[in-house]
């Protein structure tokens, strides 16, 4: 059993996704609890034999919720219940008090209000859970770190498990990029960065938006070829789009919402670029260099254990659009130098991050938690 906070667009969502859809299907059943909603989002989940239950819970703690979960766990009796971050992590004391043998929880990535993981009151909130958390499991060595040293779980309970990519659907263009469907800037000749991901404050794709326009600054000839491309939906779309407008560049971007089609978008960019505050591990990273794409990321989380400076792409410091740009003329202005880092970055997905890699991982942990001792038998 799989609870999340909201089962909707998302790193974390597309994880559970990825591993359901990859798992053998003889090896567990699953199921979807969603502690508030699940969206259309769950269509993507391909095995038609996944329950999904969306709670509705309200704002705060989700105390008044425990006799409903406390009930679905005794009905169901789950061999594990797999929460995923703090806004999850509540459940695992019904799952406890109803018998649920093996309680897993994953960290994915800062708490968008504690993106540095300093505060104390989520070091203290994840002390209390501790006790009834069979094993963690964190997505980078930062976030395995964080629970070790600030959360004070023993190492031997923390099992670090990177993302895994499909490397079947996002794979390089044949040729130097394949057209977007609706995209303006499908001409040849054209340079273009894009990113992709929820428009929202950890994301911080403004920094992006001011990025492109120090870099046209900086290097006036690149208007020619240099286009913006940022797709996704969120409270910071219109923003960005505000600030290139004002810039006078609104025409060489373009910034279309959410899309279904993210692996084609990624075949038809030059350059993909992670503007966020924090993160975990990027499953859109993996998924650009998948596509054979260089990469710029912000330094945070687990962004340098993906992105090997020099070699895949360039790291630069969060919420620095000087530095962004001049990451951005340096890779525009020597497009050989930049095919060199995407194909780099597809051979090291395909030695460290593939999606069979994953979904090994999760299963041998699964099995060796779900073991029953010799002589006993337990259903699940």
């Amino acid at each position: 059993m799989h609870v999340v906070y909201r089962f909707d667009v998302g790193g974390l969502e597309n994880g559970v996704v990825n591993l359901i859809n990859h798992m053998p299907a003889d090896a567990y059943r699953h199921m979807v609890v969603a502690m508030t909603e699940v969206t259309d989002f769950k269509d993507r989940i391909r095995r038609d034999d996944v329950q999904f239950v969306a709670l509705h819970k309200p704002l705060g703690h989700g105390i008044k919720l425990y006799p409903r979960l406390f009930r679905m766990f005794r009905e169901l009796r789950p061999a594990i219940v797999h929460t995923r971050n703090l806004a999850a992590l509540e459940a695992v004391v019904p799952a406890w008090a109803a018998g649920v043998p093996v309680r897993v929880h994953g960290e994915h990535g800062r708490d968008v209000d504690d993106l540095d993981g300093t505060r104390r009151r989520y070091q203290w909130m994840r002390r209390v859970y501790r006790p009834f958390v069979t094993r963690y499991i964190a997505l980078s060595r930062d976030l395995a770190g964080y629970l070790v040293d600030k959360v004070g779980v023993p190492p031997g309970r923390v099992a670090q498990i990177y993302n895994g990519v499909d490397t079947a659907r996002f794979r390089p263009a044949p040729e130097p990029r394949t057209a977007i469907a609706g995209c303006p800037f499908n001409e040849s000749g054209l340079w273009l960065v894009g990113t992709v991901g929820r428009m929202q404050t950890v994301k911080d794709q403004p920094t992006l938006a001011r990025a492109f326009i120090e870099a046209l600054r900086l290097a006036p000839a690149l208007r020619s070829r240099l286009r913006l491309v940022m797709v996704g939906d969120g409270p910071l779309r219109a923003q960005a789009q505000a600030l290139l407008n004002d810039a006078g560049v609104g025409d060489l971007c373009w910034l279309p919402g959410e899309r279904g089609d993210v692996a084609d978008v990624m075949r038809g960019l030059s350059c993909f670029v992670l503007p966020s505050l924090a993160e975990g591990i990027s499953n859109t990273i993996l998924e650009a260099m998948a596509s054979g794409l260089p990469v710029i990321a912000t330094d945070v989380g687990g962004n340098a254990e993906l992105v090997a400076r020099g070699r895949t792409g360039e790291i630069v410091q969060a919420n620095d659009p000087q530095a962004m740009a001049a990451a951005l003329v340096r890779l525009a202005s020597d497009p050989a130098r930049a095919a060199e880092f995407g194909a780099e970055g597809r051979a090291e997905v395909e030695r460290r991050f593939s999606l069979q890699a994953m979904v090994h991982a999760y299963r041998s942990l699964y099995d060796r938690l779900a073991r029953p001792p010799m002589g006993n038998e337990r259903q699940g």
